[in-house]
């Protein structure tokens, strides 16, 4: 076993070892836990464990490719270093053989937020709603100014915490997709909020905020994110019909 740990946690390192070698029989599920799984250690440590790759994905991050769990701890260090948030990084973990790579674990603190960006989508009467996706969108803006591409900026991927009557900080998560960038035009830049919300009246807000940050104009920044935004969503329909007609013809 491969076990790498954050300076900062070098003192925690039997702990560490002991929660990923008892993953399967100790700890607390988190989620549904139906593509990776992810549970809740002593409620301050949260260790997700990645599903075992295919046999060709075996090779592929074992010889070519870094692990996810790789990934997600360089990336949430990376992150922090640019004063981005997201949960402290504490380790990863891989098992490895001559065939490939096994099981791997990426470990970081566990953050109890207030909410995610899904809620702003399914609940439009949330207190402070406006005022938060304002936020958010400067939060955006930062990433973006930073050459941080986070390519699963979805709604569930980013943690909201209060820290004051009006303020809130951000905190992403499920960091294995990610590109960082010398700059990010502005096609990338919308493109990369594509992913968010389904509404156009979020959008406006946040085409109205990132006008105003940005000094991009308004109705460019608006047309542009619908335009992506209706991209995504009709190709997600698609997939969603083709899976539906091979779930039918398996029955």
């Amino acid at each position: 076993m491969k076990l790498i740990i954050h300076p900062n946690y070098v003192s925690q390192k039997n702990e560490i070892f002991e929660i990923i070698e008892n993953f399967d029989s100790s700890g607390t599920l988190f989620g549904d836990g139906k593509r990776n799984i992810i549970k809740v250690f002593c409620d301050s440590i949260n260790v997700k464990s990645f599903k075992t790759p295919s046999l060709i994905n075996k090779v592929v991050y074992r010889f070519f490719r870094k692990s996810k769990a790789q990934r997600s701890f360089e990336y949430a260090v990376r992150l922090q270093e640019n004063k981005v948030g997201t949960p402290n990084p504490i380790a990863y973990s891989e098992y490895r053989s001559i065939f490939g790579l096994g099981k791997s674990f990426y470990i970081s603190s566990q953050l109890h937020p207030d909410l995610t960006f899904r809620e702003l989508v399914t609940n439009p009467d949330y207190p402070d709603h406006e005022n938060i996706l304002r936020q958010f969108t400067r939060f955006s803006i930062d990433l973006h100014e930073k050459g941080i591409e986070f390519l699963d900026h979805s709604p569930g991927n980013t943690l909201i915490k209060k820290v004051s009557e009006t303020k809130y900080e951000f905190f992403l998560v499920d960091l294995n997709r990610m590109k960082f960038h010398d700059s990010m035009n502005f096609t990338q830049r919308m493109n990369n909020l594509k992913r968010l919300t389904y509404k156009s009246e979020m959008i406006a807000v946040m085409s109205d905020e990132y006008s105003k940050f940005s000094g991009i104009d308004y109705q460019l920044v608006y047309d542009t994110m619908m335009n992506f935004k209706n991209i995504f969503h009709k190709k997600l329909q698609r997939k969603r019909k083709i899976k539906k007609i091979l779930k039918f013809w398996k029955k």
